[in-house]
């Protein structure tokens, strides 16, 4: 394992009013000038005022996919790099934008090691949706979300997987441009979220990468046509930094899977490694893992794709190697291996549906704000065991008085303006709407 830091500085310190100025009027920058913007905001060097600016000149007028992958490459180049190559078998990275109940993360990772793949899963803030990966394996007791770059390729050497928080070392240019774009609300610039993702996925030894942009009220972007374009995007520029890349976009209209809560969706994966799971949550781990062992190069075809996924799942590989991950971060608690141990809510209630007729919409991002209200005690502690289960999804045929979903409990503090968010959650209609497809276009 070797770990390389990189510091080069530009010749040309182009003065920052320019920049902004050539990017205002919608001019693609030189290499030379993508290299001074990245040494200038990691030395801080570059006023506030005018990284704000150059930030939202970027967002109306965009980059080519070339000054975008020049700019990702600098900012791995600006930040330590964790060389992989000591490593034989292939390294493939996942990347989402974050959905509510999404889950897939943590599975692929097993199945993925349990195919044979290394799976460097380093995550940050850009792919949550309202509660984060982390805050979901933190509710196992003693899972350590923070690794060392010398322990994260340990334990990628020996388990195959390991998920942790991405480590600021890595790309730290693009903490303080993710700062500023929060502050500015730029945070769905096409090229800066590009620049973003592949600029961390491959300084950790990514070689390729399967990435998932959601769509709809459970996700950041709710253009179906933003997502696609952004799937394009990224694909496209990691094809000029010379890496493997595929994209699928999917739909986040309703809550991926059948719970949403921290503790109960990682009830929900181990369930899900053992032979259960929704439908919805059956074809979107299918595609991405198949898509993961291809461009690995471990299955030559889409069908043996498709049969290892489902191999280690059936066999149990991937839910031994889900534990053998846990176990490597320190995580342990009895209900890993018991679900009847999970320590569940006192309370439970059913949000009824206030018709006769079938499940028409669902606002998953305000079930999501429901569980989050939830969770928050009236202490201001997180308790992470609560949360929405048994989730009618849309086309559901209900009965006036039917739960819509369940939901687990401990405080009442907070209990009625969560309820309000579930029930405005729900739109119900005479007429049984189309099926949502769940994967709505491959980019590769």
């Amino acid at each position: 394992m070797a770990i390389r830091k990189i510091i080069g500085k530009s010749s040309i310190n182009s003065s920052y009013a320019y920049l902004i100025e050539k990017k205002r009027e919608g001019h693609e920058f030189t290499e030379d000038e993508v290299r001074n913007i990245v040494d200038s905001i990691l030395d801080d060097e570059m006023p506030d005022y005018q990284l704000a600016a150059l930030i939202m000149a970027i967002f109306f007028k965009d980059m080519s996919a070339q000054e975008t992958a020049v700019f990702a490459d600098e900012m791995i180049v600006n930040g330590e790099i964790l060389d992989l190559s000591p490593i034989t078998r292939p390294k493939v990275a996942k990347y989402s934008t974050g959905g509510v109940g999404d889950k897939t993360s943590m599975i692929l990772a097993a199945v993925g090691a349990a195919c044979g793949v290394v799976i460097p899963g380093m995550t940050s803030a850009d792919e949550d949706f309202v509660v984060s990966l982390q805050d979901k394996l933190s509710s196992i007791p003693n899972f350590k979300n923070v690794l060392s770059l010398g322990d994260f390729f340990k334990q990628l050497d020996k388990v195959g997987c390991a998920i942790c928080a991405h480590d600021s070392k890595i790309s730290p240019v693009d903490d303080k441009i993710y700062k500023m774009r929060q502050s500015t609300a730029t945070i769905p610039s096409l090229p800066l979220i590009t620049a973003s993702v592949l600029s961390k996925k491959f300084a950790v030894g990514a070689d390729g990468l399967v990435v998932d942009v959601k769509w709809g009220n459970g996700s950041f972007i709710r253009d179906l046509e933003q997502a696609k374009q952004l799937a394009r995007t990224i694909t496209r520029v990691a094809r000029v930094m010379k890496h493997r890349c595929v994209a699928l976009v999917t739909d986040m209209n309703q809550p991926l899977g059948n719970c949403v809560g921290m503790g109960l969706e990682v009830m929900e994966a181990l369930d899900f490694l053992r032979g259960g799971g929704t439908d919805d949550m059956k074809e979107l781990v299918l595609k991405l893992g198949m898509e993961i062992l291809r461009l690995a190069g471990v299955a030559g075809s889409t069908l043996s794709a498709k049969q290892s996924v489902e191999r280690v799942i059936e066999n149990g590989d991937a839910y031994k190697k889900f534990l053998e991950m846990v176990k490597a971060q320190g995580g342990s608690a009895p209900w890993l291996e018991d679900p009847s141990k999970y320590p569940m809510p006192k309370h439970q209630r059913k949000l009824p549906a206030p018709k006769r007729g079938y499940v028409h919409n669902i606002n998953a991002g305000m079930i999501a704000r429901a569980v989050q209200i939830l969770s928050t005690t009236k202490s201001g502690k997180i308790d992470p065991y609560v949360g929405v289960t048994d989730i009618k999804k849309v086309g559901t045929q209900v009965k006036q008085g039917e739960p819509l979903l369940m939901i687990n409990y401990n405080d009442e503090s907070n209990l009625d303006s969560a309820i309000d968010y579930l029930r405005n959650a729900y739109r119900l209609a005479p007429r049984r709407p189309n099926a949502p497809i769940v994967v709505v276009e491959r980019v590769a």
